[in-house]
This record gives C-alpha cells, structure tokens and sequence, in this order.
C-alpha cells in the first residue's frame, strides 16, 4: 500500500511539473507569435500542432520540422487554415500531409486540428520544394 502511494505522489508531481512546463512552454510560443503578423501566426501555430499532433499520434516520426505550405499554399478562411500540401520531416524523410487547423481568434492557440498522413517525398523532389535534409 505505501509503495502504490509513493507511485500516486511521484506520478502527480511529474505530471504538475509537466503540466508547468507546458504552460510556460505555451506562454513562450505565444510570445513570438504576437511578434508576427496573423498569416505567419497562423501558419506557425499550425505548424507547431502539426509536429505535436503527429509525434503525439504516430510513435514511428519524430519531427522535428513542419512546413504548412511545402507543396501548395494553404488556404485560409478566417482563423482558419487548410493545406493539401503541407509537409514535415522525421529521421531525415519529408513526408507529405494534408490538414485543417482552427485557430482562436488572436491565432495564438489551435482549437481544433485534423489531419491525414500522406505519401514520403522522394529526395529527387526535395529541392524544387526547399525541402532540406
């Protein structure tokens, strides 16, 4: 019984201090967002959920980078931005995605975020898209 206690404090102080470090994590992000004009914002807060939506979904990636307009623009509608172009790299391979990312007003937080995994670029296509390994 004292054992399974230990382990109930020790798994709420981690997750406290994991939820700390992601708010202030958060407080960061939004800090250089309100720097950029609201396209770039948007765009770059659905990057960010991008990579975290998909390292959290897919155990296989780790990415380390997301580009919302790789293939084609996206397009936005209001707070909204849509991509059926989008991309992202993982263990040195850009895969392709395509998404739909609502963002909150101040396009400081994403709401709401879809997504559906796409096919791996070849790297003979790389450099026609500023892909980089």
């Amino acid at each position: 019984m004292k054992r399974v206690l230990v382990a109930s404090v020790l798994l709420l102080a981690v997750s406290a201090a994991s939820a700390l470090a992601q708010d202030r994590h958060q407080k960061r992000l939004e800090s250089i967002l309100k720097r950029m004009d609201p396209a770039t914002r948007l765009e770059q807060v659905c990057d960010v959920e991008a990579m975290k939506r998909i390292n959290r979904d897919h155990r296989r990636f780790k990415i380390d980078r997301s580009v919302v307009s790789a293939l084609a623009e996206p397009r936005a509608k209001g707070d909204t931005l849509i991509g059926k172009g989008a991309a992202f790299r993982s263990k040195g391979k850009w895969y392709q995605y395509s998404f739909t990312c609502r963002a909150a007003p101040g396009r400081l937080r994403v709401l709401s975020f879809e997504y559906k995994l796409g096919y791996e670029i070849p790297e003979t296509q790389w450099s026609q898209h500023g892909l980089y390994q």
